[in-house]
């Protein structure tokens, strides 16, 4: 993001617009997505949490087809029109693609849509990612990769992270500074 991004970013939450992202900007931007929801009302993450929660990683007969279909969700360029997800986060997860898809910064999200459900461990580890549960969803990978920070040269739209926070959801390029496709519905 540019600094004059990130100015705006800091004019919103509440701390000096200086076009530096460091530590008060980063409390400053959690304190606010909390503010928001962001987390409310989901599991810890320890894995007896998740399972209690969302049953067992792999495990899909916990899964919903959810449809999107008209909501300007695309995966590789293509429409998509239903995603698995976990039926626990499937209404959330609903809202929060209906709010995305009504203003243009939403919209280029979900054209770049990189995936819910997908059985395996998280990056790096063994222990089950929470994609294997169908409660985590990938946007804007291309851009917002694993290992970019978040906002410095990862680029989601801040907007995009407000409106998964009002709905329960974490923006892990918010929270943990890296990973800025990923949102979760975790604390």
């Amino acid at each position: 993001m540019t600094s004059a991004q990130i100015k705006e970013i800091q004019s919103k939450i509440g701390t000096t617009p200086d076009g530096f992202w460091g530590p008060k900007s980063i409390a400053a931007c959690k304190k606010h997505l909390r503010g928001l929801g962001a987390g409310k009302d989901a599991p810890s993450t320890d894995q007896a949490s998740l399972t209690k929660a969302y049953g067992k990683a792999g495990d899909e007969s916990q899964l919903v087809n959810l449809d999107v279909t008209g909501l300007g969700v695309k995966y590789e360029g293509k429409a998509v029109k239903t995603i698995r997800c976990n039926i626990t986060v499937a209404e959330s997860l609903k809202k929060v693609i209906v709010d995305l898809s009504k203003f243009p910064k939403g919209q280029e999200a979900l054209a770049q849509y990189a995936g819910c459900y997908n059985n395996r461990p998280m990056r790096g580890g063994s222990l089950p990612s929470l994609h294997a549960r169908g409660a985590a969803i990938d946007l804007m990978a291309g851009t917002n990769q694993l290992k970019q920070s978040w906002p410095m040269s990862a680029n989601m739209p801040f907007e995009v992270m407000e409106v998964f926070a009002s709905h329960g959801w974490i923006a892990a390029g918010a929270f943990w500074g890296y990973d800025g496709m990923h949102y979760q519905k975790t604390k």
